[in-house]
């Protein structure tokens, strides 16, 4: 087989899988419903989306979160209300919850919320029901920006969907109880309230949950249960156009996406099982200025309401809701095909069967290389040899394409492939592509120069085969659902190879045999590639907001070396087949180099003020003030100034020559005596952040002692919607329980305790205690105590200087803004 018939083959494969991943995705959002006229309006959801987007920035606490978005979803519900059929009874509930909670997000810290909003609507058959069934969406938004995909549409679809249930003649076997949530953006408060304190709350045996991590486009259900399979069951029967995937779920739980949900809350505090969705596309606009609901497209919707209306229905007929803690036995493998339908079956099932391909692999390669007996010897030599060489090639690949990745980053191009994706494939994907191809072409040069071409592309394929079996057999011991992927991997190749076995072992390559080799691995190949796609859908924009201690540019590069890897796997052999691979190097190279002098060069800039298509850079800027108390109370020392925090690895860097006095050589002293270096953050996420630095809250305490322990009572008397305060005790002393959460303080990296605080509309004043286990002698105080308030809307929100200096931001930036004290106290 030639280079010039095998290598175009191999790429015009691949491409074909590419376009046809494409098509399917399209066709995810364009397919119509199964069968007549749809029950759920995607028209009537928009109205309600432009309504909701049309009132502003939601924030906790501002007027339009807790007045006029809950007027007028009270409006509609009450509108719905009179529609209703007589088959349903609807009430309605306004809730404003008090209370606390520890979570181990971002490090570990405390919430409390005083008197925020939970509108919550109960549709039930008329004669009642015991059990019901949750859907839960947010009203609130992040601090400047509309919200419409997070979380407005997820609330325009629901009440459609209350409207349509509402209308139908059909009466439903159990409630269904609608959450509009006033406090998700406060990190997951409203539901806890919901959960922990509603009477209804005793009723919910499972529940839907409706988010996004991106604008629009499709809906992936990316969590489920804990465990109870049924409800995986019932997306399965009841989605009509399904997009689902356990590997998101096992990538979301890992930790590395820096993101919570409400499903958390309802998993660990309610002990509910449910099922989480969120839409996923265009996350560059995600929490940004540009989430408005214009960009949300209709199909978009109707797709939406299509699929949670229908998964819905079928929970609220459900004979299994009512027991739904019967039917907790074991975590389900669940994918979608193509988004055609969803194949799941039970964790123990999938178990069973990756052990017994993983089996029948180790077997069949035995048997290869153990017989004849006479040669298993040299059969074993040349068997490990070509398993070596391929990790080998794998591992000189990561760190050759990672070296590349850290030139970028230390150059000061970092994210140069933000804007225009293809550079990172043209860049990182063809210097792996190259580097797999050198090391294996060098090796046949040099080692097996005198060897037969056809026996070393049959051990070379061997070799491939091994490493995913040894991969599949750990992953699923490590219990990882996703190990199914291996199964793929193994099972369609190992099949192929046994079908084609006599091609396999004729001297040459023919082109019958390679189209018999790419048809029979056909499966995970375009599996693989659909996979790939939403992976790098949803992880690319997450990128530009991951903070600056990470560099994009290795965990991108990283991502596409194990990717390419992946697909090469069993086309290491067509190396070992082709005559020769000159070309093909020769061409990667200098599309590689080309690209690399382009990158360096400055000319693809990461960000884009693009109307149609923005993917603006993130800037928090705070307008603070501080003040440092002794432990007399005097004020020791005071400043201000504005706080900037880029919220990716290229810090302010492209900023500054829009305005030069914004640079790296002005960084932000770390007060070392402080908790949190003395800076007012709103959430413990110093550890993603370098510092940046241009140049009211009323606290009193108490303090009583019994013995070496000292209880300091602590009264906020007075401050904003969003406060967050910060503990240190001092050395020789402990923080032993406090007043929130369940009693027990939770540390945040680093050490020190962080409380976050929001508030709804006329909150009482905040009171609480720290109890601290203290030494003998502490003429220094035993605990420091700050207080930051943060003012993220109305008169206060800023300055006239903060004001300023976002005019003369550039307009590929997103600059979000906000004004707040920070008081350090010690006790």
């Amino acid at each position: 087989l030639s280079e010039g018939r095998g290598a175009p083959l191999v790429l015009l494969y691949l491409l074909g899988l590419r376009a046809l991943v494409q098509l399917s995705h399209r066709q995810l959002l364009s397919r119509p419903s199964p069968s007549g006229p749809r029950d759920f309006s995607a028209p009537r959801a928009r109205d309600y989306l432009d309504n909701i987007t049309a009132i502003g920035p939601r924030t906790v606490g501002s007027p339009e979160n807790e007045v006029l978005a809950v007027n007028y979803l009270l409006e509609q519900i009450r509108a719905i209300e009179r529609e209703s059929t007589d088959a349903h009874k609807l009430s309605v509930d306004i809730q404003r919850p008090t209370g606390s909670f520890s979570i181990d997000f971002l490090g570990g810290f405390t919430s409390y919320y005083a008197n925020i909003t939970n509108v919550i609507v109960k549709l039930e058959p008329r004669n009642g029901a015991e059990h019901a069934v949750l859907s839960n969406c947010h009203f609130d938004s992040v601090p400047n920006t509309p919200g419409a995909s997070d979380d407005a549409v997820s609330c325009a679809v629901m009440l459609e969907m209350l409207n349509t249930l509402s209308k139908s003649s059909e009466p439903l076997q159990h409630a269904v109880i609608f959450l509009f949530n006033g406090a998700e953006e406060n990190i997951l408060q409203a539901s806890h309230g919901f959960i922990t304190q509603h009477e209804w709350a005793k009723s919910v045996r499972a529940f839907i949950n409706l988010e996004a991590a991106g604008v629009g486009g499709k809906e992936l259900v990316f969590q489920t249960g804990p465990e109870n399979p049924w409800l995986v069951q019932a997306y399965v029967v009841a989605a009509q156009h399904p997009f689902a995937s356990v590997v998101a779920q096992e990538i979301f739980q890992s930790g590395i996406i820096p993101a919570d949900t409400d499903f958390r809350i309802y998993r660990d505090f309610g002990n509910v099982p449910g099922i989480d969705l969120a839409f996923i596309e265009n996350g560059y606009i995600y929490h940004t200025k540009y989430d408005t609901s214009d960009r949300i497209l209709t199909d978009s919707i109707q797709r939406a309401g299509d699929n949670i209306l229908s998964v819905l229905k079928y929970l609220a007929t459900s004979d299994k809701l009512a027991k739904s803690f019967e039917y907790r036995h074991g975590n389900v493998v669940f994918f979608d095909v193509l988004g055609l339908f969803v194949l799941a079956y039970p964790a123990r099932v999938g178990t069973i069967m990756n052990y017994i391909t993983a089996a029948i692999a180790f077997l069949y390669l035995s048997k290869r290389v153990l017989q004849p007996k006479t040669r298993a010897v040299h059969n074993l030599k040349k068997f490990f040899t070509a398993f070596g060489l391929t990790l080998l090639s794998w591992i000189c690949t990561l760190v050759a394409v990672l070296i590349v990745a850290a030139f970028v980053s230390l150059i000061g191009r970092s994210l140069s492939w933000y804007t225009h994706f293809y550079v990172s494939v043209f860049l990182y994907g063809t210097a792996a592509a190259a580097k797999l191809i050198l090391v294996h072409t060098l090796a046949k040069k040099f080692f097996y120069k005198n060897v037969n071409e056809q026996y070393l592309g049959d051990i070379f394929f061997d070799a491939s085969l091994m490493i995913w079996s040894i991969a599949l057999a750990v992953i699923t011991q490590m219990g990882l659902c996703s190990a199914f992927i291996c199964t793929l991997w193994v099972a369609f190749p190992l099949l192929t190879k046994l079908m084609i076995h006599k091609e396999f072992s004729q001297k040459g390559a023919t082109m019958k045999f390679v189209m018999m080799y790419m048809l029979g691995i056909f499966v995970p190949y375009l599996y693989m590639m659909y996979l790939s796609w939403t992976v790098f859908e949803m992880f690319t924009p997450i990128m530009g907001r991951s903070g600056s201690e990470i560099l994009p540019d290795v965990v991108l590069a990283g991502f596409i070396v194990v990717i390419t890897m992946i697909l090469s796997s069993y086309f290491i052999n067509f190396i070992y087949l082709v005559k020769s691979t000159k070309t093909t190097l020769i061409t990667l190279t200098t599309v590689f180099v080309v690209t690399l002098i382009l990158v360096c060069s400055g000319i693809f800039f990461p960000y884009s003020s693009d109307a149609a298509n923005p993917k603006p850079k993130r800037v928090f800027l705070q307008h603070m003030s501080r003040r440092f108390h002794d432990l007399d109370g005097n004020v020791v020392k005071s400043d201000s100034g504005i706080w900037i925090n880029g919220f990716d690895y290229n810090g302010v860097s492209h900023i500054t020559p829009h305005v030069p006095e914004i640079n790296d050589s002005i960084r932000t002293p770390c007060e070392e005596q402080a908790p949190f270096c003395g800076l007012p953050w709103i959430l413990p996420v110093h550890f993603m952040f370098r510092l940046n630095m241009l140049l009211d809250s009323k606290i009193s305490g108490c303090s009583t002692s019994t013995g070496s322990y000292i209880q300091i009572c602590i009264l906020v008397s007075a401050g904003p919607s969003h406060m967050s305060l910060y503990v240190r005790p001092h050395e020789g002393s402990s923080l032993s329980t406090w007043s929130l959460g369940d009693g027990t303080p939770v540390a945040s990296l680093g050490g020190d305790y962080f409380v976050f605080y929001s508030h709804g509309l006329q909150a009482a004043p905040w009171h609480f205690w720290v109890e601290l286990m203290a030494p003998e002698k502490h003429s220094h105080g035993i605990v420091s105590l700050a207080i930051a308030a943060h003012y993220f809307f109305g008169e206060d929100q800023k300055s006239p200087q903060l004001s300023a200096l976002l005019e003369r931001f550039p307009s590929w930036t997103f600059s979000s803004g906000w004004s707040c004290t920070y008081d350090l106290f010690v006790f």
